[in-house]
């Protein structure tokens, strides 16, 4: 097996000596090269863990003749940055992480590329730094983290955070107990948020292998999947499979199909648009309402459900879900195995992958029915809406799977924000009544980089006088695990003069889940015909300038120059 970088090699003597001076040996040189990429560091215990896959598929890579070389570009996480300007570089570090993958991978000529994360905005970037390159390319998800307590996830934190803000409400007990349990173990955090969504959407695609999305971070199987990664990309690398051959129409629509059966999150609205850019593919947001409107939603998984990411896995995780709605997919794609979806569901039956873990579901008392919904038994289709109107001409994004159904079409009066922390603090000092309808405005891609609103949503749905009885609008985006009434995304955002900038407190919105609609249906709280409407906000945009937002370094560059959260707010 030939090298890429023979040419280069033979221009340039301090090539080899340099990689040599790195602790190669000469016979190094001419095996074929694989560069080892993946986000560890101790950032957050998504990604504390990651070395160690790496090291598998290192030792994966030497068994088949291959010679890996490590890199790391670590990730930052949306917990750590909640309720702070920290949250404004989120999004922009997916463009960061992947901007540095493409620089690490093309200043040598490598063969092939392991990709390894767990989390956010980690690995949409490395699906996004895979189709860019387009050179042989595997990825591996980091995998789930334990359960805490009687079955819960590490967002406790959001009763306790907002009890620990209101007087007399908690012990200093409660919040210690908490944050000694709240996050068990390494691995993404256990609820179906961005971090779950995307390794299975990774997988959906076909660029990571049968059966790893989700796998548990602290058991053997995860290792082994690395190990198996290792060795399947030098397969890729012999026969020139790279991500361009994978990452098809077809196998977006594929993902799209998952994600609304498993109760995705928003934020592969943003991802996977960004990631079908790179290949010069456009997913049309209609796309989504298509495949939600007639997709069986079987995940039974927290927000959306009940259950807990590790034991989705436990329950078959993708490739169950895959077998159940075989009908509505293409099992002809190509996939990182070297072989078609189709192919690898049938290797998954023969080798009993769905009977071991029945097994250990059985240690919770649970069935894989109960948390993989039996198709024929479902009556709900979909979990994603993108809706459209006068208040959002571009559209908006709402997972409607974890709304109550109750408030999945409302009328309201507005109570207009410029910021999250407002909002938030409004929320906490009790300012905002039920049916009310809070608008955040100016939190887009090029207002501030486009912050997640979790902090806010969880406030609204741990107060019992709010839960169930108060929306939230944005030209922001949410945390996959927001729970309620949430509607994100709103476009034109506030920032490029949506209508979003000129509506105000007293003001009537209308959404309308079923129908796809979202409207500012009244003015100073009386309604309206369009025509009078759109006037008033015409007056009221000659009136009022929009504001702007300064900022300096990476954050200055991604929101002077960031896309409409539609097309996916790359840049």
């Amino acid at each position: 097996m030939g090298i890429r970088s023979e040419k280069e090699r033979n221009t340039w003597a301090q090539f080899d000596a340099l990689q040599l001076g790195s602790g190669w040996d000469e016979e190094d040189i001419g095996k074929p090269q694989i560069l080892v990429e993946d986000a560890y560091g101790d950032s957050h215990p998504g990604s504390i863990h990651l070395n160690q896959l790496g090291e598998q598929a290192v030792y994966g890579v030497y068994e088949k003749g291959g010679h890996p070389a490590r890199f790391h570009v670590t990730d930052i996480c949306d917990g750590c940055a909640q309720g702070h300007d920290g949250m404004n570089l989120v999004l922009a570090s997916r463009e960061v992480i992947c901007d540095m993958i493409e620089m690490h991978a093309g200043f040598v000529p490598w063969d092939g590329m392991i990709l390894s994360s767990s989390c956010d905005k980690s690995i949409p970037a490395h699906l996004k730094a895979a189709a860019r390159v387009n050179i042989p390319a595997i990825f591996i998800p980091g995998g789930s983290m334990r359960p805490g307590p009687g079955q819960t996830t590490s967002l406790v934190a959001g009763d306790i955070s907002l009890r620990q803000k209101r007087e007399n409400e908690i012990t200093p007990d409660e919040i210690r107990d908490y944050k000694l349990t709240g996050c068990p173990s390494q691995g993404a955090c256990t609820f179906m948020g961005t971090a779950s969504t995307m390794q299975c959407m990774a997988e959906a695609l076909g660029l990571a292998l049968p059966g790893s999305a989700l796998a548990p971070a602290t058991m053997r199987d995860i290792l082994s999947l690395a190990r198996k990664a290792g060795r399947k990309i030098m397969e890729l690398t012999e026969k020139s499979i790279c991500p361009s051959q994978i990452l098809t129409p077809a196998a977006f629509r594929n993902a799209i199909v998952i994600h609304s059966a498993i109760g995705g999150s928003t934020n592969a609205l943003l991802h996977l648009p960004a990631i079908a850019a790179e290949l010069g593919l456009e997913l049309d947001p209609e796309i989504f309402n298509e495949i939600n409107s007639c997709i069986p939603h079987i995940g039974n998984i927290n927000p959306s459900g009940q259950h807990l990411t590790e034991s989705f896995w436990f329950a078959g995780g993708i490739p169950r879900v895959q077998m159940l709605l075989e009908k509505y997919l293409d099992l002809d794609v190509m996939t990182v195995t070297g072989k078609t979806l189709g192919d690898n569901l049938e290797t998954l039956r023969k080798d009993h992958f769905l009977e071991r873990g029945r097994g250990y579901l059985q240690n919770y008392h649970l069935s894989p029915e109960d948390v993989i919904t039996p198709v024929e038994t479902t009556k709900d289709m979909g979990s994603i809406a993108v809706l459209k109107g006068s208040l959002a001409p571009e559209g908006a994004v709402v997972k409607y799977s974890a709304c109550e159904k109750s408030m999945r079409s409302h009328t309201g009066r507005a109570v207009v924000f410029d910021c999250e922390e407002d909002a938030h603090e409004a929320v906490v000092k009790g300012k905002i009544r039920p049916g009310e309808i809070i608008v955040i405005r100016y939190e887009g891609p090029r207002g501030s980089g486009m912050p997640e609103m979790l902090m806010t949503t969880e406030a609204i749905c741990c107060d019992q006088a709010l839960n169930g009885k108060v929306s939230l609008i944005t030209d922001g985006r949410f945390s996959g695990a927001t729970r309620g009434a949430a509607i994100g995304h709103v476009s034109p955002e506030a920032a490029c003069g949506g209508p979003i900038a000129y509506i105000e407190t007293g003001d009537l919105i209308s959404y309308n889940i079923e129908n796809k609609s979202i409207d500012i249906a009244g003015i100073d709280g009386q309604q309206m015909d369009a025509a009078r409407i759109e006037a008033i906000l015409e007056k009221r945009k000659a009136a009022k300038p929009i504001k702007i937002r300064t900022y300096t370094g990476v954050l200055r560059r991604y929101t002077e120059n960031a896309d409409s959260a539609m097309k996916g707010a790359g840049y």
